[in-house]
């Protein structure tokens, strides 16, 4: 199971927010490059890099950030937040991300997605389904489609997307664990790369999620930067446990 450190990007800055509300952020001191180049150095496998103010208002302010973040590490990046257009996603790919996740445009049009995956390759496109009781939430969390999550996920798989990042909305940023039974829900109806999203908070969760084996990777957010999961300790257990 791969490890994705996130890295959630707001105003320039590194920022977590519990739930998705912008209300109720937490701003970490070091820069995005210091925070990349960590992640990189303790042996994450991606970095999974969200624009903040992109999902909120659809402009990408941040992009010269991920444009140098990309640059300057060997690890792959992936970026979502904001991708609800062709020029966003060409923007994206051409700053050197190795994918771009696509998430409200999703939900509104499976022909984008279809368009994206011809143009840029099933490897380019995956899309971030995120959860509310099972109904799919968009423009950064501030609305909740009457799209069914698991539909969804089928619907995009047919198009060619080759990655799905789940995550449930209830769990992100509370340090409570992942939303298992949610996970097994999505697996049962994609065959599909399946990443988990939302409330790891121990490398006991971490140690559950690779005990299946469909699980392709794991995002870790808010645990890493409270410490309550130690890179380095994840990486190095990994081998002999998950």
């Amino acid at each position: 199971m791969l490890l994705f450190p996130a890295i959630d990007l707001m105003g320039g800055q590194v920022v977590r927010l519990r739930q998705g509300k912008a209300e109720d952020k937490t701003v970490y001191p070091a820069s995005p490059m210091a925070y990349a180049k960590r992640w990189s150095q303790e042996g994450g496998d991606w970095l999974h890099i969200v624009d903040l103010d992109a999902a909120f208002s659809g402009v990408h302010t941040n992009l010269e950030i991920v444009r140098d973040i990309a640059k300057a590490l060997l690890v792959p990046v992936q970026l979502g937040g904001g991708m609800r257009s062709a020029e966003a996603v060409k923007a994206a790919i051409e700053s050197g991300v190795s994918r771009v996740v696509i998430g409200t445009r999703a939900a509104e049009s499976l022909s984008f997605v279809s368009d994206m995956v011809e143009e840029f390759g099933g490897d380019k496109i995956a899309v971030g389904i995120d959860a509310k009781d099972g109904r799919v939430s968009t423009k950064g969390w501030t609305e909740v489609s009457e799209v069914d999550a698991l539909d969804l996920a089928r619907k995009v798989e047919d198009c060619g997307v080759k990655t799905i990042i789940y995550t449930d909305i209830a769990t992100d940023g509370m340090m409570a664990g992942p939303n298992f039974r949610g996970l097994e829900r999505m697996l049962g109806v994609i065959h599909c790369q399946l990443i988990a999203s939302g409330g790891v908070s121990s490398l006991a969760d971490l140690q559950r999620l690779a005990q299946n084996s469909r699980i392709h990777g794991a995002i870790v957010g808010k645990a890493l930067y409270d410490n309550a999961i130690r890179l380095h300790d994840a990486v190095s257990n990994r081998d002999r446990q998950f």
